[in-house]
């Protein structure tokens, strides 16, 4: 069974602060699977949802009682929003920080603006976690193409440019060999940044000979309780994440270390709500911290179908003052992405006796575009 770990000072379940009463409404920014997923879970506790997405159609719309479509710089429409939910989270990191400055004037914003701040903006973010003594791999900050150019020159020659702010699934990024002339890294930084555009926000970092990549999902509720997921392996293609394995298949010290990590971190953001952190397994067993992100995550979509309380109905409790839920495993899981033409094809899964389908309800197929996925679920080992 897996330990589930409390805070030395968590509160017992009568000291929780009065929770957000059946039909109450919780607001959430963006209209994702993300946020689809948590309004369902919403639902089953005697929630609504009112979904704010600047996206028509967006797939969380079809499953919430409210919905708003308007830009994330429509102040009028924020307020308006902001002013009609009882408590506000968010199912991507990267709403803009006006937006969240604005929405939080009104209503409790979980997890909190500095939380966002952060995890938004790589630069701050591997700053953070340095100063906290997380380790990641050796990075620097690069502001310019002359910083660029000077560090490859100076020891990073083996690296990745990724770009400060909005990059996922590979975006925003390059990778550096040994031996790139002027011109290529001149090349890349023009590709990323614009033709002729000198300046711009990026962190160029060393690539690390990884064994795996691991990830814990952390959930914290108002008093400082937590509720922690076991660690899980995921596996890329083409920098999108294809699999999850619950649980991860290293030693239980790594599992547990892993999670300790995931821990020192929530606590150090001060999270209510939920903390995914994504980390480098290297072969000589240690873990470096890649990337955070302050809300469900796309590697938890294996606790619905294998855990006691999964990572959405957590996000739920946790923000609206209710006791966190068990997050313990009742069975070893492998969680599929169905991404791009994955969904024109699912009959097996369908067939499968252990497997269980999820659709997200997008309308259209783009190649990279996540349509679903499917958790095999499997016998417990632990």
């Amino acid at each position: 069974m897996i330990e589930h770990v409390e805070s030395a000072g968590q509160a017992s379940q009568d000291q929780y602060p009065s929770p957000i009463p059946t039909g109450g409404v919780i607001g959430i920014l963006g209209g994702g699977q993300l946020g689809r997923m948590t309004a369902i879970a919403a639902a089953r506790l005697g929630y609504k949802v009112h979904i704010f997405s600047p996206e028509p159609n967006a797939p969380a719309f079809e499953v919430s009682r409210f919905h708003t479509c308007a830009s994330f710089d429509d102040t009028a429409a924020l307020e308006t929003f902001a002013a009609a939910v009882d408590v506000i989270t968010c199912e991507m990191e990267h709403v803009p920080l006006k937006t969240l400055e604005v929405v939080s004037a009104f209503k409790p914003l979980r997890p909190n603006v500095d939380a966002f701040r952060i995890c938004q903006n790589r630069v701050l973010e591997k700053s953070f976690l340095n100063d906290i003594d997380t380790k990641t791999a050796d990075w620097v900050a690069i502001d310019s193409f002359e910083k660029l150019e000077k560090s490859y020159r100076g020891g990073f020659d083996n690296a990745i440019l990724k770009i400060a702010f909005a990059g996922y699934d590979g975006k925003g990024q390059a990778r550096f060999d040994p031996g790139l002339s002027e011109a290529d890294l001149k090349k890349t930084w023009n590709d990323i940044f614009g033709k002729d555009n000198e300046k711009g926000s990026a962190i160029l970092e060393a690539i690390v000979p990884f064994e795996r990549e691991l990830s814990v999902i952390v959930a914290r509720d108002l008093n400082g309780g937590n509720a922690i997921y076991d660690t899980v392996e995921n596996v890329h293609k083409n920098h999108i994440l294809s699999r999850t394995y619950a649980p991860a298949p290293v030693s239980a010290a790594i599992r547990q270390n892993a999670r300790g990590i995931a821990l020192k971190i929530a606590e150090a953001l001060d999270i209510h709500g939920l903390l995914a952190v994504e980390m480098f397994l290297n072969p000589d067993g240690e873990i470096l911290v890649n990337e955070l992100a302050p809300r469900p995550h796309n590697s938890g979509h294996w606790t619905i179908d294998a855990t006691y309380t999964d990572q959405f109905e957590q996000l739920v409790r946790a923000i609206s003052g209710l006791p966190l839920g068990l997050p313990d495993r009742w069975a070893d899981a492998e969680m599929i992405n169905l991404i791009g033409d994955d969904v024109t094809n699912v009959s097996h899964h369908l067939e499968a006796p252990t497997t269980r389908l999820h659709l997200y309800g997008k309308e259209s197929i783009r190649p990279g575009r996540k349509m679903g996925h499917a958790t095999i679920v499997k016998p417990l080992t632990d």
